[in-house]
């Protein structure tokens, strides 16, 4: 009992000695996605904070593959020392492990929480060429136009995926999606008219409705986005309950030293909070995250159950 004790202690010094020290060296963050996307220009936001607050580089590293999965993997085995940060992304963290692929790692137990980082919407946006000005319309089309329409998306289980996936659920259509290894080839393809129509991260596509490009129909989340007030919801457009909220948060490998993992929740919550940060986020259609470990663990475990219902509900599969 008082080896226990001793032992016990000793970890407690250890663990807090581990706190001062850090960061002892540069700090990897694994963004599961490519340069010049959402997740990526959030991470080196975030990284430069992090480098000036801790007198250290953040390096941001962009692994990219199977919709994310690499990238997570990649955390996942990642020594536990809190030197390497992972950018979760929804499907990896709360949707693959309900589309029947044999996953590499376990979301839960091979990835601790620190703190959600933001939530975001996805706006839907069809090609000029498509007879469609508002929801109702482009439904109707839909319809009298079986297998006319096709929405890409970067992989199964993506909040691009799911966001087609539930507007077809809840409109009672069966638009086929196309998959593609990322999400810059399916903006191009739509802008070209080789697709109809893709859900979207907002910050990506508004510059393209703007500028003509590309329709916008409606936008994932509940409420309007201050960033686009003229785009109305899919609820009030003509789905109501629908609701598409994806979201990044940031994890470490599983085993990671709990006062680190503290330490990266306090630095996070103070980079979230900076005005020049939470302007950025707001101007891609974002709320900032935040919140402590616990309360990311819970929100993804409800998500990953809310998910679950939709990937039994319209036979998502891998892909």
């Amino acid at each position: 009992m008082v080896a226990a004790l001793v032992a016990a202690a000793a970890a407690g010094i250890a663990d807090v000695q581990a706190q001062a020290r850090f960061p002892e060296r540069p700090v990897r963050m694994i963004v599961p996605a490519p340069p010049g996307s959402g997740p990526d220009a959030l991470g080196r936001i975030l990284a430069a904070r992090l480098g000036e607050a801790w007198n250290q580089s953040v390096i941001v590293d962009n692994v990219v593959g199977a919709g994310g999965i690499l990238g997570h993997d990649r955390g996942a085995k990642a020594p536990p020392d809190g030197h390497t940060m992972l950018m979760g992304l929804i499907g990896p963290m709360a949707v693959s492990v309900s589309l029947g692929e044999k996953m590499p790692y376990d979301p839960v137990k091979d990835l601790a929480p620190v703190t959600l980082l933001v939530k975001l919407a996805n706006i839907l946006a069809v090609h000029p060429s498509v007879p469609a000005n508002n929801l109702r319309e482009l439904i109707a089309y839909a319809k009298q136009n079986p297998g006319k329409l096709r929405y890409g998306h970067p992989g199964s289980g993506t909040s691009n995926h799911l966001s087609a996936e539930q507007f077809n659920l809840m409109a009672g259509l069966k638009i086929s999606g196309v998959p593609y290894k990322a999400s810059s080839q399916m903006t191009t393809d739509l802008l070209g008219g080789h697709i109809e129509m893709m859900f979207h991260n907002a910050p990506v596509v508004l510059p393209h409705i703007r500028s003509g490009a590309l329709r916008a129909i409606a936008i994932t989340s509940a409420q309007r986005d201050p960033a686009a007030p003229d785009i109305p919801t899919l609820a009030e457009a003509g789905l109501p309950g629908y609701e598409v909220t994806p979201w990044y948060a940031m994890y470490v490998p599983a085993g990671t030293p709990p006062a680190l993992v503290a330490r990266l929740n306090a630095d996070l919550a103070r980079t979230l909070a900076l005005p020049d940060v939470k302007k950025w986020i707001e101007s891609q259609a974002g709320a900032a995250g935040g919140g402590p470990p616990e309360a990311l663990a819970a929100f993804q475990a409800a998500e990953t159950v809310k998910w679950r219902t939709l990937v039994n509900a319209a036979g998502m599969k891998a892909q």
